[in-house]
């Protein structure tokens, strides 16, 4: 968990593409490799627009977990075209580039007041005082939840994610189920609200838009804004909590990026490179496919290691170095293919702006403890950062 990097190296090396028993799972372990998948179309993140859980040979997803598939299903990450393209034409309608690029305003003013007010109190956890609070801040007002619900997303958000972890224990599934329903129905409200008075909000433009006549139901709704918080939120948290950390155990590098903050955007890139928030994507093998001379049949599953890829020499130079100047850095933490994350650009916004305030305000910001990582392996994090400014 601490530093997966090493086996991914001998992965890479010696077994490229192989069958991990424990979890009968296919191990991607090369960018190549990994980036071709995410494109084939051969492969999807579900399999159930072809086939059934038995025809997979899996059992039929337990009676309890069905709010969460209902809710998740609804949104356009576990679906496929012709649903998937329906769902992301539709959502990309109100998610415009435009739009987000018009909250970079927004997001450095709640950046600058979140780091302003840690660093007034001499610094504490970064995490939790800055980092989770930012994506959480700025989804809510771009959803129009009002502020004194906004405490509940954060919880909502991670017991759903919870999910998605290698074999979540039974109480992590119940979990998962109960933010889901809670969620689901503390949305829907919003969104029936929206449709009878819409407001400057993204429930409201997600409500009105039309294509052809074409809607998005209450459940794709829903969906959509669930995905919305669960992928923007949680991985951006993520990256500046690996981030920051990475910067103090590089300390030429970090600065570099004090002393020139024209630096800002590459630095970034390089972090989510270097310490990837997602570790890794699972797919489902809809055709027979062969990768790398390794046959793999329909119906089995392969987990593209996305932090191994982003540290494969065949791609990047001295990829175990920290290069906050990096230029070449096709990195693939963000994904590929139709399932690339549609909400990219408003976390760049978002990590730019939370290392902008942070690098101007708190110069000499260092730890004062060694962190430990959470307990997960697919969503990788910090559990707390504690500094002082």
């Amino acid at each position: 968990m601490a530093h997966p990097y090493d086996a991914y190296d001998e992965l890479r090396r010696l077994r490229p593409v192989g069958l991990f028993e424990p979890t009968g799972q296919w191990l991607i372990a090369r960018h190549a490799d990994v980036n071709a998948l995410l494109r084939d179309r051969r492969l999807g993140r579900s399999y159930l627009h072809v086939a059934t859980h038995a025809e997979f040979g899996h059992p039929d997803d337990p009676a309890f977990q069905e709010p969460f598939w209902r809710v998740v299903r609804a949104g356009m990450l576990d679906v496929e075209p012709p649903v998937h393209t329906r769902l992301r034409r539709l959502v990309s309608k109100a998610f415009t580039p435009r739009t987000v690029e018009a909250l970079r305003p927004k997001v450095a003013r709640i950046a600058g007041e979140l780091v302003d007010g840690f660093v007034e109190r001499g610094g504490g956890d970064l995490i939790a005082e800055v980092a989770e609070p930012l994506p959480v801040t700025v989804i809510a007002e771009m959803l129009g939840v009002p502020e004194a619900d906004r405490h509940l997303l954060r919880p909502w958000s991670a017991d759903i994610c919870g999910m998605y972890e290698l074999s979540p224990s039974i109480e992590a599934q119940r979990a998962a189920v109960r933010a889901a329903r809670e969620f689901s129905g503390y949305l829907l409200g919003l969104a029936r609200a929206r449709r009878a008075d819409p407001g400057d909000d993204l429930i409201s433009a997600l409500a009105l838009v039309a294509d052809g006549g074409d809607r998005l139901t209450e459940e794709e709704l829903v969906g959509t804004c669930v995905l919305l918080l669960n992928a923007g939120h949680e991985a951006t948290v993520n990256v500046t909590g690996n981030g920051w950390w990475a910067l103090f155990r590089n300390p030429s590098e970090l600065e570099r990026l004090r002393a020139d903050h024209g630096l800002l955007p590459a630095a970034i890139e390089e972090l989510m490179r270097w310490d990837t928030p997602l570790q890794m994507f699972e797919r489902w093998v809809l055709e027979d496919i062969s990768v790398g001379g390794v046959d793999i049949p329909r119906g089995a599953e392969v987990a593209l290691l996305f932090g191994s890829a982003n540290r494969d020499p065949e791609v990047f130079a001295d990829p175990a170095r920290l290069d906050v100047g990096r230029v070449d850095n096709p990195h693939i933490s963000f994904g590929a293919g139709i399932h690339f994350c549609l909400g990219a650009p408003l976390a760049r916004i978002e990590l730019i702006e939370s290392f902008g305030a942070l690098l101007r305000a708190a110069p000499a910001m260092e730890p004062v403890a060694e962190p430990t990582w959470g307990p997960g392996y697919v969503i990788r994090g910090l559990t707390a950062l504690r500094v002082r400014v």
